[in-house]
C-alpha cells in the first residue's frame, strides 16, 4: 500500500473545551443564568477568547445539589475584557437540547424560583 503518512499540520476539528462553574449561593445563580436562551444557559467567567458557536464541555455544580451536570454546550454569548458597565469577562454556555440539558435548566429555575422574575442586573443583561 503506498498511502502518505498523514499531515501532522492538517486541521483537525478542535475538540472541545472543558470548563468547570460552581455556583455556591442564589444570588451567583441568579447573575449567571441566562433564561432568556432557548434552552437556558450559563454565563462562565473566563479569559480564554472564544468564538460563538465554539463547543464548551461545562461541569456545572450548583449549590448543595450532590449531583454535577455535564453539559455539551455551545458559546452563544461573549463579554470581551473592558465591556461597558464592568460586567465581568466571560462566554455565555448555551444548555443543549437533551437530558442532560433539560435536567439543569430545571434544577436552576427550582432554586431560583420567583427570583427569575427579578429586575436585577445578571452578567449578561
Amino acid at each position: 500500500m503506498t498511502g502518505k503518512p498523514p499531515d501532522p499540520t492538517a486541521t483537525q476539528p478542535a475538540r472541545p473545551s472543558v470548563l468547570s462553574l460552581a455556583i455556591k449561593e442564589k444570588a451567583a445563580l441568579y447573575a449567571a443564568y441566562m433564561p432568556f436562551l432557548r434552552h437556558g444557559g450559563m454565563f462562565v467567567p473566563t479569559v480564554k477568547p472564544y468564538k460563538l458557536g465554539d463547543e464548551i464541555y461545562l461541569i456545572l455544580a450548583l449549590m448543595d445539589d450532590p449531583n454535577k451536570y455535564p453539559i455539551a454546550g455551545k458559546v452563544a454569548w461573549i463579554t470581551p475584557a473592558g465591556a461597558n458597565n464592568n460586567k465581568a469577562q466571560g462566554i455565555g454556555v448555551h444548555f443543549p437540547d437533551d437530558e442532560t440539558g433539560h435536567r439543569a435548566k430545571l434544577r436552576i429555575e427550582e432554586i431560583l424560583g420567583a427570583a427569575l422574575r427579578s429586575s436585577r442586573a445578571t452578567h449578561t443583561l
